[in-house]
């Protein structure tokens, strides 16, 4: 732990595999840049990994860092938890940041633990927004927390969206999923200050030697896809589950699933929308058979429009979706009405083909982007 530093920096941890930066601390410098900003202190990232790794600081100065500390050493060309936990505590320590963010991936989410642990401050895990603000200290002396890291997370089974804070066991901590926040663009002009600082590993012998490391590519880009086509549990079967991807490869579409889909062993998990999955931000999403939990929400609720089909009208997809029907023969009709392109106008025409072809018979307000309009549906005859 650190004594509270009002002046400290925010920092991203850089987690790089190889020669190559992951998305997600790309993703968390644009919002590290609105925290920074916010608190009036520099943005810096962390960058611990062997020789190569100073290739790297760049990269992360042109999309938004005023600093990169540069830790290079052979012991830290792979990641261990050992190595890497004693060098970013050894940083944390002598430069006292403020906030350190770290991605929600699989060494983000060993290490930050790990240096929560060793550090005894705390640490709040997949948070789905981060904002500053003031906390105002509950009981007898009451006391106000000025421009505090207000981590954001759905808790008690997304039952809520809590709120927390670390008001004096700093630095702040933070996991964020992987596309949750959006990636700044480059600025290949921006200038920084590189920090080249010493690993201080001499005394530390790696636990483990590693002597192969096999990384599989997922077999969908959700993050990349215009139109989603998203299944959940409601859908009923796997085999019923076709009718998702047939209608996907009408549209030229990416597929995806709700975790209920997922555990049920509807599609696999690389296909997950929603806090547990991909966060996504289609042109189009058109949930099926989809409840609408709040982790799902969460990783699909800035899509441009999206499109609710499903049997009970008092879904919350239904709901909180832009256009909803409701009925289960929407899939074959779209499937069978022919192959379209794929364009900026397709979410349009959809529309309108449901516009032209089922009844509406409801418009609720309260849509993400604006009212929600609900038909049923009536097939060809109407």
């Amino acid at each position: 732990m650190i004594d509270v530093n009002r002046e400290g920096e925010v920092w991203v941890f850089a987690e790089a595999e190889g020669a190559e930066l992951s998305d997600v601390p790309l993703e968390l410098l644009g919002k590290g840049r609105q925290l920074a900003d916010r608190l009036d202190v520099p943005l810096a990232a962390a960058l611990l990994g062997g020789d190569n790794a100073s290739a790297l600081a760049a990269t992360l100065v042109a999309r938004g860092a005023d600093k990169v500390y540069l830790v290079c050493d052979p012991k830290l060309s792979r990641y261990q938890a050992t190595t890497y936990r004693r060098v970013l505590c050894d940083l944390i320590a002598r430069h006292r940041p403020q906030i350190v963010l770290y991605g929600a991936t699989p060494i983000g989410r060993d290490l930050a633990p790990t240096v929560a642990s060793a550090m005894w401050c705390g640490l709040t895990a997949d948070c789905t927004d981060l904002q500053i603000g003031d906390h105002e200290q509950p009981g007898k002396n009451r006391k106000l927390h000025k421009n505090l890291m207000l981590q954001i997370r759905p808790a008690f089974g997304g039952n809520i969206i809590a709120t927390i804070v670390n008001y004096d066991r700093w630095p702040q901590m933070a996991t964020v999923r992987e596309g949750v926040m959006v990636m700044p663009e480059p600025d290949e002009k921006r200038t920084g200050e590189i920090v080249e600082c010493d690993a201080g590993l001499d005394d530390v012998t790696p636990p483990l030697e590693i002597i192969e490391s096999v990384r599989r590519e997922k077999k969908v880009n959700l993050k990349a896809a215009r139109i989603i086509v998203c299944g959940g549990a409601g859908v009923g079967s796997r085999e019923n589950f076709k009718l998702i991807r047939d209608l996907a490869g009408c549209l030229g579409a990416a597929v995806g699933g709700s975790r209920a889909a997922v555990d049920l062993g509807f599609v696999d998990h690389d296909h997950q929308v929603g806090q547990t999955g991909t966060t996504v931000r289609p042109a189009l999403y058109i949930a099926c058979g989809i409840s609408g939990a709040v982790q799902h929400r969460a990783g699909m609720q800035e899509s441009a429009k999206i499109l609710a089909i499903n049997t009970d009208p008092a879904a919350n997809m239904v709901v909180k979706a832009d256009y909803a029907v409701i009925g289960d023969g929407l899939l074959e009709w779209m499937v069978h009405s022919g192959r379209y392109d794929a364009g900026e106008e397709l979410k349009g025409f959809i529309i309108k083909r449901i516009e032209s072809r089922f009844e509406l018979i409801e418009t609720v307000p309260d849509g993400y982007m604006g009212p929600t309009r609900i038909y049923r549906y009536v097939g060809d005859g109407k």
